[in-house]
């Protein structure tokens, strides 16, 4: 392939001599690193005629195989196209959203534009607005969806601020414990030391890895948090405009809600991939030709973006559960009110909610899987042929992939937003389904097109001491089979938490029976839909091991995210959907408007189920290719379960989902327990509250949200960052290594099951409440006994699915980056029990 790209520089000396021996020189060089490239005889019978002397480029090629050099081949692509067509996917990916942000923006919040608009002048016949057909004021809606918008807009941000304050003392605390961990590993030497996978050559100071590892940890935190705040502040500028646009119709609404969460997706993997960009090229100006060291200094970008995730993830879900929890037991089962009904104190605060927990706490966490991925794919590279030779296109493959995800993403947005039209509520799931398919499909196009041209024909990838070769091929299925695998996880997801299959369907019918028999089935339901996810894992770790170890391993998960601006689109979708019906329920809108919503709701339900089973599967794979770095870098010869130091790492490890999901449970719950006292407090002592003639006290309701989250995320976000600390500095990497596999285990069974049984419970309550088929209307309609058993069903699931099922996602990947950045100083200094013993 690379003689097609490079006839053109045959023939141009040709036709004038001037540059025949620049030509000859460089061809006759580039040739000589070539060793695998073999060229048929009348080609080469050709090329020796014009130039003779390069027989003895052909020759010397046997001599490079022979030698240690282990360059097997050149990519197409050159590495000046990579440093730009990286950055440009970036940029490219930063323009489009705003290009949605300002689209969505013409949805104004000024009751004479609406009203311009509902008149049909700039939108059709077709745009009529429901209040106008059934005599509502226009104006007042429109008034009192600006104020409930700011209402939530201020409550978010005021929460997210005070979180970002204590999540900053943390980060500076644990910054100074990377530098002065690393720093100790050689005493804080300036000098240069021997590289830790070949000790033939010197690389950097370990002082310089403890403050680079610093540097890049403070990035990546900083980045995550960014990444959540933005996303926080596109949602809530997007939840009241959709509300607006669901009075046109639901496709109108369905496309404000679809482009908000494209803004967030977009914005999120751009400056994602645009940040590592940047550090490693800066990060290069140190370390120069040392990439071990640049590439291990990286890996902190990773820890920094899961660590502040895993604050989000839990802060967020404990805020937006407790006021979830609260409205609906007393609101919908005790006191009979609709949902996201004015009258109910903890409205506000389960808005709120909304946003930081499903959309703040979500931006971070799937920006800490992105970042870590793509740490283990480039550590890894680094000590492979990639990183040896100092291919830059081989080395920045990962980013290349991410890149071409960008621009697959943005022509799959087009399709829901320009290319199609939803029409009408049925629409909805297949339209978002479509999505998922379109951009895989596209995806496996484009990524045989970056193997093609950005790998060599063969290549070697570090395997735990000796280096396996690997054809561009093979990579291309590993990176293939890990975005297929994540297609079969969603399928699967949707399967098990839709209301349109017998899964959920069989769980709204148990509620005949009141509530135990609906959590029974739920429970059920949730430990089967982990059956077919986990062999989807099991096979593309297997090929992808086989193929190109680790390194294949770590690519697939890569691969599962690649497309996360679609996956986040989806996402994010699903929240502001869901505060749209709440303001126009606020808003005293048409019930036809809150029809509309909650169907857009029902759908982001169970795409929202999708995403976080996205979010698992590539968890699952990065956390087991960030063990394969860290048994590499702690120099772990083999992880020998039947020792006794790595079983009882094995056995304590499994055991802390466990511990973990308890006490995030137990937080919500507290949390629950105060806010469903205030709500009955409200309800029993403020005159004409039930009557709708006097406001509640919104703002209670959103302090004891508030307190309680930033009060409860601590001590589950010590247990998970504490963990590795005190097991390699006490009993040493060997008990590390169990602990990570033995979490990775266990962690990934129960966020799958808890993620889908709290999705299912949900959905069966709409199924029951929406009433669209004969068999659900005889379950209902809402404050019946059913109704009644499938809400309380609805509230246990709550902190399941938004709490404790996507924080233990966090939980794995995290606990194994963070041992692979203290890698050296455990495997120094780490042991000091078993050192004593």
């Amino acid at each position: 392939m690379w003689l097609v790209l490079t006839a053109p520089r045959l023939a141009s000396p040709l036709v004038g001599s001037s540059n025949l021996i620049h030509s000859h020189s460089s061809l006759s060089t580039r040739t000589s690193r070539l060793p695998s490239l073999h060229f048929p005889s009348a080609i080469n019978s050709l090329l020796l005629s014009h130039f003779p002397s390069l027989s003895l480029s052909l020759s010397a090629s046997k001599d490079d195989i022979e030698s240690p050099n282990l360059s097997m081949g050149y990519s197409i692509l050159p590495d000046l196209a990579t440093e730009i067509l990286v950055p440009l996917a970036a940029v490219v990916g930063i323009a489009f959203s705003l290009l949605q942000w300002s689209l969505v923006s013409k949805v104004k919040l000024s009751p004479e534009k609406s009203s311009e608009e509902g008149s049909g002048k700039n939108g059709g016949p077709s745009d009529y607005l429901i209040e106008e057909e059934e005599g509502l004021n226009d104006h007042n809606v429109v008034v009192k969806c600006a104020e409930i918008q700011n209402a939530i807009s201020e409550g978010a941000t005021s929460f997210l601020f005070t979180e970002y304050k204590y999540v900053t003392i943390f980060m500076v605390i644990f910054a100074a414990l990377i530098f002065v961990f690393l720093g100790s590993v050689e005493g804080f030497s300036t000098k240069p030391q021997p590289c830790t996978y070949n000790k033939d050559k010197y690389c950097k100071p370990a002082l310089a890895t403890a403050i680079f590892s610093t540097v890049s940890f403070l990035l990546g935190a900083v980045t995550s948090l960014i990444s959540g705040f933005l996303g926080m502040k596109i949602a809530t500028f997007a939840n009241a405009r959709t509300t607006l646009e669901a009075r046109k119709g639901v496709g109108k609404a369905f496309i404000t809600a679809f482009r908000s969460g494209a803004v967030m997706g977009f914005l999120l993997a751009a400056n994602g991939l645009l940040v590592l960009y940047i550090a490693i090229n800066l990060f290069k100006i140190y370390y120069g030709d040392d990439w071990e060291g640049l590439f291990e200094a990286i890996t902190g970008y990773g820890l920094g973006g899961s660590s502040m995730a895993l604050f989000g993830r839990v802060g967020g879900g404990i805020y937006t559960k407790a006021a979830d929890v609260g409205a609906d037991l007393v609101g919908k089962v005790e006191r009979n009110i609709p949902e996201d009904d004015p009258r109910n104190p903890a409205v506000i605060a389960d808005n709120v909610g909304d946003n930081v927990g499903d959309i703040a706490g979500m931006g971070s966490d799937l920006f800490g899987s992105y970042a870590e991925s793509s740490c283990a794919a480039l550590v890894v590279a680094s000590i492979s042929s990639f990183g040896i030779n100092h291919d830059l296109t081989g080395m920045l493959y990962p980013l290349l992939i991410s890149s071409m995800g960008i621009i697959v993403c943005l022509i799959t947005t087009l399709f829901a937003t320009d290319f199609f039209e939803i029409k009408d509520v049925k629409e909805i799931e297949p339209g978002l389904k479509k999505q998922l398919i379109i951009s895989t499909v596209l995806m496996t196009i484009g990524i045989a097109i970056v193997s093609w041209i950005a790998l060599p024909s063969s290549f070697t990838i570090f395997n735990f001491g000796v280096q396996k070769t690997v054809k561009n091929w093979e990579l291309f299925f590993c990176v293939a089979i890990g975005l297929w695998a994540g297609l079969v996880i969603g399928f699967v997801t949707e399967y098990y938490t839709s209301n349109a299959y017998s899964p959920v369907q069989d769980v709204a019918d148990s509620c005949r029976t009141g509530a135990a028999t609906n959590v029974i089935f739920g429970l059920a339901l949730g430990y089967k839909s982990v059956i077919i996810p986990i062999f989807a894992i099991a096979v593309s770790i297997f090929v992808s091991f086989s193929f190109a170890a680790m390194y294949g391993i770590a690519v697939a998960a890569l691969d599962m995210l690649s497309t996360i601006a679609t996956g986040l689109a989806i996402d994010a979708y699903g929240p502001i959907s869901d505060n749209a019906g709440g303001i126009a329920e606020m808003a005293g809108m048409s019930h036809r408007i809150r029809e509309r919503t909650d169907a857009l709701d029902a759908a982001g339900n169970t795409t929202a189920a999708i995403g976080k089973g996205f979010a698992i599967g590539s968890a699952a794979l990065v956390s087991l290719a960030l063990f394969g770095a860290f048994v590499s870098r702690a120099a772990i010869s083999t992880v020998d379960v039947l020792t006794p130091k790595v079983f009882i790492g094995l056995i304590v490890g499994a055991m802390l989902p466990y511990w973990f999901s308890a006490m995030t449970m137990k937080s919500v719950g507290s949390a629950a327990l105060k806010m469903v006292e205030e709500v009955r407090r409200q309800f029993n002592t403020i005159p004409g509250l039930m009557e709708g003639t006097t406001k509640p006290d919104y703002a209670t309701c959103v302090k004891i949200s508030t307190d309680a989250s930033i009060k409860e995320m601590i001590p589950p976000g010590a247990l998970v960052m504490l963990t590795p600390l005190i097991v390699g500095i006490l009993f040493g990497v060997e008990t590390l290594s169990g602990v990570l596999a033995g979490s990775l285990v266990s962690g990934v069974q129960i966020a799958i099951s808890a993620s889908n049984t709290g999705g299912a419970w949900d959905n069966a309550k709409k199924y029951i409440e929406a009433g669209a088929s004969e068999h659900a209307r005889t379950l209902g309609p809402k404050g019946s006994d059913p109704h009644k058993a499938a809400v309380i069903g609805d509230t246990i699931g709550d902190p399941l699915k938004d709490t404790s099922g996507p924080s233990l996602n966090i939980l794995i990947k995290l606990m194994a980056v963070e041992s692979l950045v203290f890698a050296p100083f455990f495997a120094t200094h780490g042991g000091i029990l078993f050192k004593y013993l």
